[in-house]
């Protein structure tokens, strides 16, 4: 019988995605599937250590910048890195530049633990990933390719037809919600060679019909609490991240329940 891997510690680096965006708590803070794979895993082991250095909008450039270091010198067993997707969504994208500066991220985490997780973040069906889908490809080939060269695992996200359902994204349409996080972590999970506990790729029921009234109504809301605020940082060169610290900075327990 094939033994399943333990690890005693884990560390996720990226951006909003991996920060827990918008699967959120009661209390307004976000989960995410980071913090869901964290809280299977600390049932497994004894002493187990979890921190979560992702922060909202952060590019590819800012994360290798600040986070990968750190990460490096916790020397956790396990590691996530999911980023440059901000980067490849900007009208102006230097793709080989965001390849080559997530290629030193990987060198430099890869030797640094027992095993390094890298992703082809998922992609919401419509307009916006058509448009970018061409960089969005040449990105995930070039990970696929880092991947092999250094020993990491690679989740396929992009490829799931059900985190293309508009319904398991928030009504940012940008950030996944609670179901794509649980979604997410039931993936990476069994990435890692865990028993499966569900299918996490299981498509959702037919959708019901959505008047045009609504559907128009619903576009309207989206436009002004989020489509006009995301416009106005990119003009500004503002990001939502901006001078917000990491929500789990250090290696620590989760202590408890705070990951529930």
């Amino acid at each position: 019988m094939k033994s399943t891997p333990e690890y005693r510690s884990f560390v996720a680096l990226g951006d909003s995605f991996t920060e827990g965006m918008s699967d959120a708590l009661p209390d307004g803070s976000y989960r995410g599937w980071a913090d869901l794979l964290a809280t299977r895993l600390a049932a497994r082991s004894d002493g187990f250590r979890y921190a979560n250095l992702a922060v909202r909008g952060k590019l590819i450039g800012q994360i290798t910048e600040a986070q990968v270091q750190p990460a490096a010198a916790m020397g956790a067993d396990l590691v996530t890195l999911v980023g440059g997707l901000n980067d490849v969504l900007r009208p102006q994208c230097d793709v080989g530049r965001v390849c080559a500066t997530l290629e030193e991220a990987v060198v430099t985490l890869a030797p640094s633990c027992k095993q390094l997780v890298l992703m082809r973040s998922p992609g919401r069906r419509g307009p916006v990933l058509g448009r970018y889908r061409s960089r969005m490809e040449r990105l995930f080939e070039h990970i696929d390719g880092l991947a092999e060269q250094h020993g990491a695992l690679v989740v396929d996200l992009f490829g799931s037809e059900v985190l293309g359902d508009p319904r398991v994204w928030a009504d940012d349409r940008l950030h996944l919600a609670e179901e794509g996080h649980r979604r997410v972590a039931e993936a990476v999970w069994q990435g890692l060679g865990y028993e499966p506990e569900w299918d996490w790729n299981a498509p959702l029921p037919p959708p019901a019909g959505t008047p045009w009234l609504v559907r128009r109504r619903n576009d309207l809301q989206f436009a002004r609490a989020h489509l006009v605020p995301w416009v106005g940082r990119r003009l500004t060169g503002r990001s939502s991240g901006d001078g917000r610290a990491p929500k789990r900075p250090e290696l620590a327990p989760p202590a408890g329940g705070d990951l529930v």
